[in-house]
């Protein structure tokens, strides 16, 4: 029956657990009634206890008072008593204590003698509906520990007997620690032998005779209590033996063969095995069955097993081993663990309608098993019965509870270990629903997210709740609606269609409530534009991208911020800060280390945000390399070994060794080795006798990385030299010698002192014994060889440690001497106008007395064909290398003759030139005209003048004129040809012209082989016909040939001349300070003017108005050293120019001397005289030249050409050259010295040798310039300037 009746109630209870799901408002924890509830309605409450002293109160004599706490609420205000020991205790009959209004805490004041309060405590506090109570509170007033004052014998014992100091503590506040130490606090030395135990006992395995002192003292430290006190000084006299026999190990602690030990769980399990014995004993710890747990360790020499916060599977048997040689003993320990209270159901606050069945429940855990006791409003439950309340087993059963039933239960838990205590609040009352959300709340939620629109009910019974929208008398219903057990109505992928008004109502036995709320449904927030995973070099600025799209209204609302590794961070825009947001982009700038990590953008409005995240990885060289150790050392290696440094996202590709010696280059580091960056060791192989240390770094994509700190020095023993000299040249400089030169070894590569080499030779070609020499140089010279024959060379290093390898044996020549035989069958071909062919019969390799170099051809022109004058053009010099019979001789001028000769050379020089071959090049088409202007332009007519070609390249057959109209249009007229065959031809004027039209004039030299370059002039014929005298400008040294050009300011603008006037040879003669001006009238007198400008200030001067009549103008008040430009011009109004030029005037000193004495008579006198001398020698030297024969001097020399001359000019090769020391031209010879023979025009001694570099199929790949002849060089007494 019992058991079918507690069934049913069992059933009733779940029944009622379903309603309660059901309802808005469920109180499962502590009763407590809403504010909002108790603003409608005053509803009482049960007391509870909201605040309360720890179960233990240490008075601790540092403190100034002990708070005994106790609070608590409640409706009516709940009154407070104390017990103390199970009595009564009013603290407010003691006027000591301190108390406070309204509340149950005291204090006990540390003003005297704190034993008469110690005890143990408990609150209740108290109203009409119950009792809460405290757990107890133990104040305990600990005493001050000392040690007994006794008098302790000396300990006498036999050298290698056991024995023990005891040091039996008092009694205080643990935490206890013992120390073992000397009168003078030295703490005495513990070992295998000697060690102290848990107790605070010390054991000696066996005496020794230094355990003999008088001072040993046992110190008890309360940490807590801040004190320590020390036990009288012990003792220990040990009285030596002849022998100490050994015994085997017995235990001095723990003294039986087994022992149980029980704690209490998450406590440290502590075991301890001390023996004694000789020699000492090792103890050795197992667990039987089973392994020692991996947490376990030992402390003490071995002799202390700890397992730290032990659990269930810790408990069992452990046993300790302590032997020697003798023997062993052991001990067995029982560990058992036990467990103090745990809830394992803990009572329950309710809130039950009247009538309704109530069920409070109180179970715990634990070993041994808690004892459980209930009580009601504090009192044992067997003193309060009801008739309505059973206990059956952990449960208590309220039957058909009435209001009267209100009460607080307590439930306590205990065994030896601890004791819990639960105060359980049952309140049985009726309430209509209470709607405690506020009305007409706004909910936004995010189309395709959820919302939660609450209700919050407080009833009782409780309420069922539903929710309708829009005034609809439905319930919302679907998957994606459900309504919480707290009243709450949450809507699962909001849609738009969801927008609009939600009721909630709530209804039990006791009346309904109702609450209107709106919904109103937003677009998402959504990032469009993510971070992106970035890298980046450290020290450069980081951008990172965020774009978000979200609902309109939010648009004052919406936040974009940004977060490292879910920290916001924090954007100041302070000078310091180095993070900036602008347009949704974040800068992070100068990046190092630290701003490394996972970036996240949050976009941010009141209903919704999106999240976007990317990485930031910061890349850098490689951190120095740590921990470097040298190890493996030998007499010609060491190894190394370091740690590499962190390689900041980037993997290190290669580690450099660097070296420094101490001996030669100190503090200069070089690199020694270079090892993959997989590798974090290395090998060295190192030179004997150096004082090395070493560093390492580290390599990746970003760069180099820091040094390494410098290892220790090692320096290998000295040995003997691991190479000999490399890069050995034989070289000959002269003709019996032969030039020995090698690299020497570097002085690491020494290995020792004293080095030197051994050089030693023989002939090749003859069977003879080596030729040895000991030098320290690195090079040497073996004199009085013949010419040009091989040799074998071996150099070989030593020092005072001995000889280096088997040196390689290399061949060389002994010296060059210059070629002894010219080439034969020297040919020419000619190809065109301006290259011919030359072949020649190669030289004989006995008569090159060295290496074959290549050959040279020298040619030169003897004149032009166009007339019959012999003159001697510059000499041109072609490098040919390598054995070649042929070659192309390339920029030739055509329509000339020249003479060529071909040479051989070798490393000393030239050898003799072949006898002179003289040929013709044919005609070529002319170089273009210097000169074509326009001189006159009339309405139907533009007179032209220009001057013949200066190389003809042929015989001219006359001049191709050209010209077409030009208007300023896209079109172009037809091209109009005047064919000229008079080549003395110099003037022309075109006719029948367009009148102001704008002409192109095209002007070309011809030959029988066709006609040259091209020059052009452009010109717009007049308006109106003018009357004109034809202009001629005579070109001289300073007339400029360029056409006519616009002055700057003050000089108007030019417009058309109606006159030009006729003058001809215009010069100029500038001193430093002012300029003539002259010309020759060409006809009809006019006037004109000149103006001139300084070009550095850019300003322009004009003179007074000029005739033609008059021969010269005098510009004065120059600047010396300065640039002018210079005009001819028509009228101040019409400032056409007709004649320009740029002058520079002379510095002052010499220069104006010499232009004073220019002037004078006698000096034109003398220089007339001087005129007149040159020319007859000139006419002399002409005639006894024609009468010495054809270039019978330049062929001898040619033939024979000097030797030390060769040498010294002949170090070129493959390089084609002319030389800048070009005469003005006009300029003549002095007549200061005489004209030798051999300074002729016609000798060949004054054409250096120049080269120009060929393909192998003797084609010309470079540029060519020609020397000019050689000029006889004099003093000049006097400036003379003479017009060219």
């Amino acid at each position: 029956m019992k058991a079918m009746r507690l069934q049913r109630i069992l059933g009733l209870v779940a029944a009622l657990g379903v309603i309660t799901c059901i309802c808005a408002f469920h109180t499962t924890a502590a009763v407590i009634i809403p504010l909002e509830v108790l603003g409608h309605v005053n509803i009482e409450q049960l007391p509870t206890i909201t605040a309360q002293s720890p179960s233990s109160l240490i008075a601790f004599p540092f403190d100034e008072s002990f708070p005994m706490t106790c609070e608590a609420k409640g409706n009516p205000e709940p009154e407070f008593r104390w017990m103390k020991n199970g009595q009564e205790f009013d603290p407010f009959l003691d006027p000591r204590l301190m108390k406070e209004e309204n509340s149950g805490t005291f204090v006990i004041p540390n003003n005297g003698n704190l034993t008469e309060y110690q005890g143990t405590y408990r609150c209740y506090a108290s109203n009409k509906l119950g009792t809460a109570i405290s757990k107890e509170i133990e104040f305990i007033v600990p005493h001050v520990p000392k040690f007994p004052k006794e008098t302790l014998d000396p300990v006498v014992v036999e050298e290698g007997q056991p024995f023990t100091l005891k040091c039996d503590p008092p009694k205080g506040i643990p935490p206890l620690q013992i120390y073992w130490m000397t009168i003078s606090l030295q703490h005495i030395e513990q070992d295998e032998r000697v060690s102290m135990g848990l107790n605070g006992d010390l054991y000696f395995s066996h005496a020794v005779e230094k355990d003999s002192r008088r001072d040993y003292c046992c110190f008890a430290a309360f940490p807590r209590i801040r004190t320590i006190v020390q036990k009288n000084a012990m003792s220990v006299i040990v009285q030596t033996t002849n022998a100490i026999l050994q015994r085997r190990p017995s235990l001095l602690t723990p003294s039986s063969a087994r022992s149980e030990t029980q704690l209490v769980k998450e406590e440290d399990l502590k075991l301890e095995c001390i023996a004694e014995g000789f020699p000492t004993p090792q103890v050795e710890w197992v667990k039987v069955g089973h392994r020692l747990p991996i947490k376990a360790k030992l402390e003490n020499h071995g002799k202390l097993l700890i397992v730290p916060r032990v659990e269930q599977e810790d408990s069992g048997k452990y046993m300790c081993k302590a032997k020697n040689a003798l023997g062993e003993a052991v001990h067995y320990f029982t560990v058992t663990i036990e467990e103090p209270p745990e809830w394992v159901s803990e009572p329950e606050s309710q809130l039950s309608m009247i009538g309704s069945d109530v069920l409070i429940k109180c179970s715990a855990s634990g070993t041994p098993q808690p004892t459980i006791t209930w009580r009601v409003n504090g009192v044992p439950l067997q003193e309060a019965p009801a008739a309505n309340r059973k206990v059956l087993g952990d449960t208590i059963l309220l039957r058909n509870a009435k209001a009267s039933d209100s009460a607080v239960y307590q439930c306590e838990a205990s065994n030896r270990h601890r004791t819990l205590l639960s105060n359980a609040n049952i309140m049985i009352m009726n309430l209509p629903p209470m709607i405690l959300t506020k009305e007409g709340e706004d909910y936004s939620a995010v189309e395709g997210k959820g919302v939660m629109m609450h209700c919050k009910v407080f009833s009782s019974p409780p309420s069922t709740v539903t929710w309708s929208k829009d005034d609809s008398s439905e319930s919302v219903e679907g998957p994606r609606f459900a309504v919480h057990d707290n009243g709450s109505l949450e809507i699962y992928s909001v849609e738009k269609g969801d927008t609009g008004q939600y009721t909630c109502l709530a209804k039990n036995t006791e009346g309904s409530s109702a609450i209107d709320t709106m919904l109103y449904v937003k677009d998402p927030t959504r990032i469009v534009v993510p971070p992106e995973h970035l890298q980046i070099l450290i020290g450069t600025t980081a951008q990172l991208s965020c774009l978000a799209e979200y609902d309109e209204s939010f648009k004052n609302d919406i936040e974009l911020l940004w977060e490292k590794d879910d920290m916001e961070i924090a954007l100041n825009y302070t000078e310091n800060s180095r993070y900036f947001v602008e347009d949704g982009i974040l800068q992070i700038i100068n990046v190092s280390h630290w701003d490394q990590g996972v970036y996240t953008c949050v976009a941010r409005t009141p209903v919704d945000q999106d999240t976007a995240s990317a990485w930031l990885i910061v890349l850098d060289v490689p951190d120095a390399p740590e921990y470097l150790v040298l190890s493996e050392r030998k007499s010609k290696s060491v190894k190394l070994k370091w740690n590499p440094g962190d390689n900041h996202n980037s993997s290190t590709t290669e580690f450099i060794i660097e070296y420094e010696e101490s001996q030669w280059e100190p503090g200069n580091w070089k690199e020694l080795l270079r090892v993959p960056g997989n590798h974090n060791s290395a090998v060295l192989k190192l030179h004997g006798n150096v004082d090395y240390c070493f560093r390492v770094s580290g390599v990746n994509s970003v760069g180099r990385g820091p040094s390494s700190e410098p290892t220790e020095r090692y320096k290998p023993p000295a040995a003997a030299p691991d190479k000999n000299p490399e890069n050995i040249k034989i070289e000959g400089h002269l003709a019996h010698e032969m030039d020995i030169n090698w690299e020497p070894l570097l002085p690491i590569e020494h290995n020792g002192p004293g080095l030197e080499y051994k050089v030693s030779y023989r002939r090749q070609d003859l069977e003879e014994d080596w030729q040895e020499h000991m030098v320290k140089r690195h090079s040497f010279v073996v004199k009085n060889t013949p010419t040009f024959v091989p040799y074998e060379i071996k150099i070989q290093a030593k020092n005072n440690q001995g000889w280096g390898p088997d040196p390689k044996i290399v061949t060389g020549y002994s010296g060059e001497d210059f070629p002894s035989a010219a080439p034969d069958d020297v040919a020419v071909e000619v190809m065109n106008s301006s290259v011919v062919k030359v072949s020649w019969t190669r030289v004989h390799k006995d008569k090159l007395h060295g290496h074959l170099g290549g050959y040279r051809i020298n040619w030169w022109r003897l004149r032009s064909l166009v007339d019959s004058k012999k003159s001697h053009g510059d000499k041109h010099t072609l490098t040919i290398p390598g054995d070649r019979n042929h070659a192309a001789v390339p920029g030739l001028t055509p329509f000339s003759e020249y003479s060529l000769i071909v040479m051989t050379f070798n490393g000393r020089g030239n050898g003799p030139g072949s006898h002179p071959v003289n040929f013709k090049t044919p005609e070529g088409v002319p170089e273009k005209n210097p000169v074509f202007r326009v001189t006159d332009v009339q309405k139907h007519t533009v007179s032209l003048v220009w001057a013949p070609p200066l190389e003809p390249n042929g015989i001219l057959t006359g001049y191709l004129l050209e010209y077409q109209l030009i208007n300023d249009t896209e079109e172009v007229g037809p091209l109009q040809t005047v064919d000229i065959s008079n080549p003395d031809t110099t003037k022309w004027t075109l006719r029948d012209l367009e009148p102001v039209s704008k002409y192109k004039l095209y002007l070309r030299s011809c030959t029988t082989v066709g006609c040259g370059l091209v020059v052009s002039e452009e010109c717009t014929t007049t308006l109106e016909t003018t009357s004109t005298l034809a202009s001629t400008v005579g070109l001289s040294k300073s007339a400029s040939p360029s056409p006519p050009s616009t002055p700057k300011s003050p000089v108007t603008k030019p417009t058309r001349s109606t006159i030009v006037p006729a003058l001809l040879n215009v010069h100029s003669a500038v001193s430093d300070s002012f300029a003539n001006i002259s010309w020759i009238s060409g006809g009809e007198h006019r006037e004109f003017y000149i103006a001139y400008m300084n070009n550095r200030e850019g300003l322009w001067k004009i003179s007074e108005a000029l005739n033609t009549s008059k021969n010269f103008h005098i510009i004065d008040g120059l600047e010396p050293g300065a640039e002018y430009t210079v005009r001819l011009i028509n009228s101040r109004v019409d400032n056409s120019s007709i004649f320009e030029d740029v002058i520079s005037t002379g510095s002052t000193g010499l220069a104006s001397i010499h232009g004073g004495i220019s002037t004078q008579g006698w000096f034109i006198g003398l220089m007339c005289a001087i005129a007149l001398l040159t020319l007859i020698v000139l006419i002399a030297c002409f005639v006894n030249r024609n009468k010495g024969g054809k270039y019978s001097v330049k062929e001898k020399e040619d033939l024979h050409p000097d030797v030390e001359s060769q040498g010294m000019n002949d170090d070129t090769f493959c390089e084609y050259s002319d030389n800048d020391e070009k005469p003005l031209k006009g300029s003549q010879h002095s007549l200061s010295r005489e004209i030798k023979a051999g300074d002729s025009g016609d000798s060949l001694v004054d054409y250096g040798d120049e080269d120009v570099q060929f393909n192998e199929d003797g084609s010309f790949i470079g540029e060519y310039a020609g020397r000019k002849e050689k000029r006889v060089s004099a003093e000049i007494k006097a400036t003379v300037q003479t017009p060219a």
